[in-house]
């Protein structure tokens, strides 16, 4: 007969290496917890490692519920004012990791994202927590108050279970539905799930035009019928990326058009009046070049069709107010977006109406948790998605060690 799998007992395991998984576990290890992580992948918090471009966007001090999208926008309220970026600012203080303000309240470490990621193992080895990377998860049951975790390394029970796995963005990091597929298993329902936080394609005229001016990026105000976005634009091969289009993208609906304003702090209208009235023999070329990138210009005469060798003293301040208009308000129908593929995150997730926002324990069996990413909980671009990573981690590891 073949030997029977290994098997061990904790007082908790958690499926996921993340950042929400690991700070979970070393959280709950605080409390005296024998906690156990499980992750198929090779490496730990791989979304930590390339976040911010290798230094790690953490978290935002302008963190607040608003920031957030949820099918209940008061869900998150309790995790977030119980752990806050300052309660995180100050665990990277006592690891010596400094950190600065980039832009809009974004804070980054110095060093390299590594470092976060040495300081969370750091965490998780100091109170005796068990990592087993690379452990395919085969099945999760409960009987009897345990959880049983088969696994391609034998099977572990505990009586606690954190589901950390995350969502569908970036599969080729390993992404997968495990923790929706847990969730459906005992009695939880799912919110629809999409790609957020993702650039736009386009198809047809709008494809051509962007993609021949790829590389060119202007401030605009990207804007839907639910919210509206301050920041950078990207023109790219395929269609429209940067924060701007990043940010609306999570309440952008298929089919729905896009507005955007293009330099949102310039009157553009009055700006190209003045130049009329200051250097009437410039072209209109040359005054839009004044304001955009000379590609992006050139295009903006292509679409309104204007011929780029007009003089600003043959061209009526009428005309100039229509242009500055079409400006303020161009409407853009994206065909889609770039999907998981690109996505930073996943909107939609595990119905918050099945989970304690106090504990993230589930309310049809007690001692599962589900935290993070998987649960219906989408923060904005710019360290809110890490933020909550940290506050529902420390929410469920609270409620687990009671």
């Amino acid at each position: 007969m073949p030997d029977a799998p290994p098997s061990s007992h904790h007082d908790a395991i958690v499926l996921g290496a993340g950042a929400a998984g690991l700070f979970c576990a070393s959280r709950m290890g605080q409390t005296g917890l024998s906690v156990l992580v499980i992750d198929h992948a090779a490496k730990p918090a791989e979304k930590v490692r390339i976040s911010g471009g290798g230094r790690c966007n953490f978290t935002n001090i302008h963190t607040a519920p608003d920031r957030f999208i949820s099918e209940n926008p008061h869900f998150a309220k309790s995790a977030l004012a119980r752990y806050t970026p300052d309660d995180f600012l100050a665990l990277l203080t006592r690891h010596g990791i400094t950190w600065h303000e980039k832009t809009l309240g974004q804070l980054f470490c110095d060093q390299k994202s590594g470092a976060i990621i040495q300081m969370l193992l750091g965490e998780l080895e100091a109170v005796g927590g068990e990592l087993r990377l690379g452990t395919e998860i085969k099945s999760v049951a409960h009987a009897d108050g345990l959880f049983s975790v088969e696994t391609s390394a034998g099977i572990f029970t505990a009586p606690k279970l954190v589901v950390a796995t995350g969502g569908l963005s970036i599969p080729k990091m390993g992404a997968t539905g495990l923790a929706y597929d847990l969730a459906r298993q005992f009695g939880h329902d799912i919110i629809p799930t999409r790609a957020a936080l993702v650039p736009f394609v386009f198809t047809g005229a709008d494809h051509e035009d962007f993609a021949s001016i790829s590389g060119v990026a202007c401030d605009v105000r990207a804007s839907t019928d639910s919210a509206a976005f301050d920041e950078a634009m990207l023109f790219t091969h395929r269609g429209l990326s940067g924060p701007a289009i990043l940010q609306i993208s999570s309440y952008w609906s298929p089919g729905q058009p896009v507005t955007l304003r293009l330099l949102p702090g310039t009157d553009i209208g009055e700006t190209l009046k003045a130049a009329k009235r200051d250097r009437p023999m410039q072209t209109l070329a040359a005054a839009l070049e004044g304001l955009f990138a000379k590609r992006l210009a050139d295009l903006i005469l292509q679409r309104t069709n204007h011929p780029p060798a007009t003089r600003l003293a043959d061209t009526s301040h009428t005309t100039l107010d229509a242009l500055a208009a079409t400006l303020a308000a161009w409407v853009v129908r994206p065909a889609g977006t770039e999907g998981w593929r690109t996505a930073e995150v996943t909107a939609g997730g595990i119905d918050t109406s099945g989970l304690s926002s106090k504990t993230m324990e589930s309310r049809h069996l007690p001692g599962l948790h589900f935290i993070g990413e998987c649960v219906d909980v989408t923060g904005w671009l710019g360290g809110y998605n890490f933020q909550w990573a940290w506050a529902s981690a420390a929410a469920a590891a609270a409620g687990a060690s009671v």
